[in-house]
């Protein structure tokens, strides 16, 4: 199957194989890399669900990123010297919400492909290497538990969520991850890492029917039963935001400041979910951005520096902005937000700055389209949640001003709100 988009100029090649594995190649003319990413619908919050003929289970908190970098350890071998020896630069993350394998590369690619899928589709877990990566992910956690930018971030998120398994850390804790035995890392495997719960996107200089061939023969040879799909387990989460406050005392020069609003409504899909982060945006780009008037007071008051900004995450089962930065006097910093903000919902955002703003992100999101590594990974998280990269552009242009203001009214409620502070003991 092929889809067309006019308005963006793409052509996007998909198929899905008999043992569920969905696969999306968009061939770049032009373009000389070529970026695959394999990636599993499995992420830090999946610590509970239905494994095939075991039950329900639940699992230690760490166990999807401890999975993660144990699939590059092979009985013979290493597979970053196999990718670098074919000219690709081999990486893999995990987040809240999925596990992907991804490289990059101008030469080889059908090859690179190949060992891609390989890899991902071969697990080796031994007693010895378990113990091994405890040590290994352990310093990991402790690193980050001295990192203030890491702290403020999860602290926050923290703050907004009683239940929600988004506020552990997505390494787990070391207590944590000394419960992983090499046997519930099969078990995660082999319930997750089915290829009915994975998609392969490849984006770059390829013959898309070609690849197509060469995916197709590859998972043709191994045996793969059909897999009922997966029950996962979420704990219920209370509207209101767990804790208004947070402050953390670690040995910073400058102190750190995030805050933001926890959303009020989790589960959406598609194009609800899409318009939602959109206006989302939208609304946070016209308060916060550096052409904003409040980001300018904050900036001449001396509160800001040029690293201040705002974000959104708006996913299936959780939704959050986060704004924030270094400032020399976070309490006054949030209280001038809080009052202007105040003023800005009685307002509105006029019809000038909505324009302009949504031009701003439609250009940014075509320029953005030039980046492989941008449309392997937004393309997937955008699939897994049901919706589609390529409708942004539709979406965003047919979003109103009402919708934004409505949005805005919805989203920065003072009940939701919380504030993450990391400040040394002299502040």
């Amino acid at each position: 199957m092929k889809k067309h988009y006019d308005r963006l100029n793409e052509t996007l090649y998909y198929e899905q194989l008999p043992n569920g594995l969905e696969v999306y190649i968009l061939p770049k003319e032009g373009f000389s890399k070529t970026y695959a990413s394999f990636t599993t619908k499995y992420g830090s919050i999946d610590n509970e669900f239905v494994a095939p003929g075991k039950g329900r289970t639940k699992v230690p908190d760490g166990i999807a990123h401890f999975l993660e970098h144990k699939m590059f350890e092979e009985k013979e071998g290493d597979v970053f010297a196999e990718f670098s020896a074919n000219g690709a630069s081999a990486n893999a993350f995990t987040s809240f919400d999925r596990t992907a394998y991804l490289f990059s590369s101008t030469e080889n690619v059908t090859r690179n492909v190949e060992t891609l899928l390989n890899f991902v589709q071969n697990p080796y877990f031994t007693d010895e290497n378990v113990e091994k990566e405890k040590g290994i992910i352990g310093q990991e956690i402790r690193m980050y538990d001295d990192n203030p930018d890491w702290r403020v971030y999860f602290g926050q998120i923290s703050n907004y969520y009683h239940n929600n398994p988004v506020k552990i850390d997505i390494a787990g804790t070391v207590e944590s991850i000394s419960h992983i035995t090499k046997e519930l890392l099969y078990q995660c495997y082999e319930t997750f890492y089915h290829p009915s719960n994975m998609l392969l996107f490849i984006v770059g200089a390829v013959n898309p029917e070609e690849i197509m061939q060469v995916v197709r023969d590859n998972q043709a040879k191994k045996p793969y039963e059909k897999q009922a799909p997966i029950e996962r387990f979420y704990p219920d989460e209370p509207v209101p935001v767990a804790n208004k406050r947070l402050v953390v005392k670690l040995p910073v020069g400058i102190p750190k400041v995030m805050f933001g609003f926890k959303e009020k409504k989790v589960g959406l899909t598609g194009d609800e979910l899409l318009k939602r982060e959109v206006a989302t945006e939208i609304v946070l780009d016209v308060l916060f951005s550096p052409s904003s008037p409040l980001y300018q007071k904050l900036y001449d008051a001396g509160l800001i520096n040029d690293g201040f900004g705002a974000d959104y995450s708006g996913e299936v089962h959780y939704g959050f902005s986060l704004i924030g930065g270094d400032t020399k006097d976070p309490d006054s910093l949030v209280n001038i937000v809080e009052t202007e903000l105040k003023s800005m919902l009685e307002r509105g955002i006029d019809s000038e700055s909505f324009t302009l703003s949504k031009k701003k992100k439609i250009g940014e999101f075509l320029r953005a389209l030039n980046s492989v590594e941008f449309i392997a990974n937004s393309f997937t998280k955008y699939r897994f949640a049901e919706t589609d990269l390529f409708r942004i552009v539709d979406i965003l242009e047919n979003v109103t001003l009402d919708d934004v203001n409505q949005r805005m009214r919805d989203h920065i409620d003072f009940d939701q709100f919380a504030v993450s502070i990391i400040t040394s003991d002299e502040h």
